[in-house]
């Protein structure tokens, strides 16, 4: 069933298990050439006749084939649709093999351009939540994860970053092919493609951390990140284990409103670096995305509240933990700010249009801290590290963590958890913190 808030968006039919990509980008003339061969399984319970992929209409498809057998295809308002040759049988692991090309456009949103961005001098993608298709076909659903491998061809002076581990380089005459395999299982709008003159500084830590930054920014990107590998320590005994192989910050040499994270990595703007509480909040919220987002992801579009507000808590559990403002004072804070906004937002389905207002992430934040308050810190912590945990590279909803808080804050003054949850999670109307 289609995502509410983005009924335009999903397909159904099949589910796809792994997508290869390999793209050649010619940044002057703003020119990519795509292949994508998806692997997907009919889901039946018919044979599988014909199907649909988002794809934007910027891209024009050349060729596609079903294991190798040319199939019949036709585009329009940004769905890619196929028509096997043969029906694919129920239960049935095919290859769907895509050739496109074309000049690649942001697709157009409410919330503005998303997904493939030329930047001064360079490339950044930032899909969240429907921009996939403006780069690549997928079957474009939060809930629709899969393992990538993404090869990146492009002018040898640019640096290419993308998804999970750097397979290799391959340089051959002016170009250069980077090679990124993602072994874990990623939503399509985590995907993700930065191309720019970059150098990369190693940080310290048991996580490997790269920053990948244009080389006059380096000493500045090295010092604003400085704190980094302690957030990571201090997140880890929170929520356990980090959980990817390594973690990537990039700095576009660009200015950026906000910065946006993608699986395994970030992105950030060169505005960014200034070492500031602002910025530093900045950066441990899209390292919490790792845990909240990028792991644990959301099944509906709905529950966005379980990445922003479990991130914006993230923020102030960090200025607790390294000595700056406590939680507690961030949230009686922010209780007093929103207070005084209008009360109109329901936190577990704010709608399509306010589903990035930042009441989310702050009654989000808040959400979180009463508990806290309400079960103690022992409990609290459990929750946290069990929630992270029995989710792990899965997809979650709210009704997963109510059903999580019920068995395990055996606690009197939690003796009526789904009263707890409709004040903060269901009504219009802010309720009081706990005292604590």
């Amino acid at each position: 069933m289609a995502d509410a808030y983005f009924p335009q968006r999903g397909n159904e039919g099949y589910l796809v298990s792994h997508y290869e990509l390999s793209l050649v980008y010619r940044l002057a003339s703003n020119r990519l050439e795509g292949g994508a061969v998806l692997t997907a399984t009919a889901a039946g319970p018919e044979p599988l006749r014909e199907f649909t992929l988002d794809l934007s209409s910027a891209l024009r498809v050349d060729r596609v084939s079903i294991d190798g057998v040319r199939a019949r295809h036709s585009q329009r308002t940004d769905k890619l649709r196929v028509v096997a040759t043969q029906p694919v049988e129920a239960g049935a692991r095919f290859e769907v093999d895509i050739r496109y090309s074309g000049a690649p456009k942001m697709m157009p949103s409410r919330f503005g351009g998303l997904g493939w961005e030329q930047l001064t001098d360079g490339v950044l993608v930032a899909s969240q939540p429907i921009g996939a298709p403006s780069w690549f076909p997928c079957d474009d659903r939060p809930d629709r994860k899969a393992t990538y491998r993404i090869a990146v061809t492009t002018a040898s002076a640019y640096h290419v970053v993308a998804n999970g581990e750097l397979e290799g380089q391959t340089r051959g005459g002016s170009t250069t092919t980077w090679t990124y395999r993602q072994d874990a299982p990623m939503a399509t709008y985590l995907a993700c493609v930065q191309i720019g003159r970059y150098k990369v500084v190693d940080l310290p830590g048991p996580v490997p951390q790269r920053l990948v930054v244009p080389p006059r920014f380096a000493q500045r990107a090295t010092t604003a990140f400085a704190k980094q590998p302690h957030m990571i320590a201090a997140f880890e005994s929170f929520y356990g284990p980090y959980p990817f192989d390594s973690y990537t910050a990039v700095v576009v040499d660009d200015e950026l409103e906000i910065p946006v994270e993608a699986m395994a990595m970030s992105t950030f703007g060169v505005n960014h670096l200034a070492a500031v509480w602002e910025n530093e909040r900045l950066i441990a919220h899209e390292l919490a995305h790792q845990w909240f987002g990028n792991s644990l992801t959301i099944t509906e579009w709905r529950d966005i509240w379980l990445h922003e507000g479990f991130a914006a808590y993230s923020e102030w559990l960090w200025s607790e933990v390294s000595g700056q403002r406590s939680a507690d004072e961030h949230a009686r804070r922010w209780h007093r700010r929103l207070a005084k906004l209008p009360q109109n937002v329901v936190i577990a389905d704010p709608g399509a249009a306010d589903m990035f207002d930042d009441r989310i992430y702050k009654r989000g934040a808040l959400t979180l801290h009463a508990l806290r308050l309400t079960v103690g810190d022992v409990a609290f912590l459990r929750i946290l590290r069990e929630w992270t945990s029995a989710h792990r590279h899965g997809g979650v909803r709210t009704e997963d963590f109510i059903a999580l808080v019920k068995s395990e804050a055996r606690h009197p003054a939690m003796a009526e958890p789904d009263t707890f949850f409709e004040r903060w999670l269901r009504s219009t109307r802010l309720p009081p913190l706990p005292t604590g």
